[in-house]
């Protein structure tokens, strides 16, 4: 994904209402949110589904069956084998050259990067070294490093099915989810301009690169617990040219280290449902230090009410549980009451596409 996609897709307007508090497992049927798309793809407004959260997540009867299956080692292994090759194999299907892009990254000079970027003495919370995404070592190895760009494009792919190309989803992904960011700072931020910004869970960069392109004046930093992702990420933004490049951080986002006050937008973007609830708190209260007031927290991930996500298929819903270990935790977090408590106002939550919701608030 190379950031110029990011400013076509900026060029869209998003719109939505903000979705009430949950007040219990059913909501209405078919109520959508509707959210930009971009010019001339015809792409549908996303739809809720009927529940709060998907039927195969938390404590239901299906949730547990499922996780019976994956706690099964010898089925698990076998799982996150399938689920890999699904993930490949779909992606590769949508022209997403998978393969080549990760024999790319792991044949470059990306390990001379690793050494300057890499803090030695950081101490990484227990949750983070489970394995998830397929990979025994979590997001602590070159092989995850080297394909997380692909399997970011297939992220925007699968949540525009009927995109015509993979330039055509992120448009309408990217600059949905921009949108909502400088919708929500414009009409709660008392004028202030976005002049720093920090891009939580970075992972190799991406979405850090976007944010970049769309507030070409701010500086942007970049912060991740994963030396491997960040260098990466330095690697990439070494080729670029652009009047503020972007600095790299190796750093828990729950304690960055970073002064109080001194963001005018905190992003994270997919990174809540790789989390246990008690490190999301974590996350958004960090945020919350860091920011200055009137400030921007920007939140997108899998949206709980996503009416696309609640109907996936038991052979999907199981794969993605077996390589997602804390998925049960982030659907049953109430994330919008959560920003709440920490003392965020404004609360707005929006589905920016048919599987992600944007959730925006500000620092009084």
């Amino acid at each position: 994904m190379v950031a110029i996609v990011a400013r076509a897709g900026a060029t869209a307007t998003a719109s939505g209402s903000i979705l009430p508090r949950s007040t219990g497992r059913r909501r209405r049927r078919n109520a959508f949110v509707v959210v930009a798309t971009a010019t001339g793809t015809g792409a549908a407004a996303p739809q809720e589904g009927a529940l709060e959260r998907p039927a195969w997540s938390g404590e239901t009867p299906l949730s547990r069956l499922v996780g019976a299956l994956i706690a099964f080692k010898p089925l698990y292994a076998l799982m996150k084998l399938a689920s890999r090759e699904v993930i490949i194999r779909t992606a590769e299907k949508s022209n997403i050259p998978w393969r080549e892009m990760t024999k790319k990254v792991l044949e470059s000079d990306v390990y001379e990067v690793f050494e300057r970027i890499r803090d030695p003495n950081l101490v990484y919370p227990d949750y983070y070294l489970s394995p998830f995404h397929a990979y025994d070592e979590g997001n602590l190895s070159w092989l995850a490093a080297a394909e997380a760009e692909p399997a970011t494009m297939s992220i925007a792919k699968r949540a525009i099915p009927e995109a015509t190309s993979i330039q055509e989803a992120n448009q309408i992904v990217r600059g949905n989810w921009l949108n909502a960011i400088e919708e929500h700072h414009l009409k709660y931020s008392g004028n202030r301009g976005i002049n720093d910004i920090l891009d939580i869970g970075c992972s190799v960069g991406v979405s850090t690169r976007y944010l970049a392109e769309k507030f070409p004046s701010a500086q942007v930093v970049g912060l991740d617990l994963s030396p491997y992702f960040l260098a990466v990420a330095a690697q990439k933004e070494e080729r670029l040219s652009r009047q503020n490049p972007i600095r790299w951080v190796h750093a828990n986002g729950e304690a960055t280290g970073l002064p109080s006050d001194s963001f005018d937008l905190v992003s994270l973007a997919y990174v809540c449902h790789e989390c246990p609830a008690r490190a999301i708190t974590g996350l958004v209260k960090e945020a919350f230090r860091v920011l200055r007031p009137g400030g921007t927290i920007a939140l997108t991930d899998n949206s709980p009410k996503s009416k696309v996500l609640q109907e996936l298929s038991p052979v999907l819903f199981t794969l993605m549980k077996s390589t997602e270990p804390f998925l049960d935790e982030y659907y049953m977090l109430d994330l919008e009451e959560t920003m709440r408590q920490v003392g965020f106002i404004n609360v707005c939550s929006i589905l920016t596409d048919a599987r992600h919701r944007t959730v925006t608030a500000t620092v009084p």
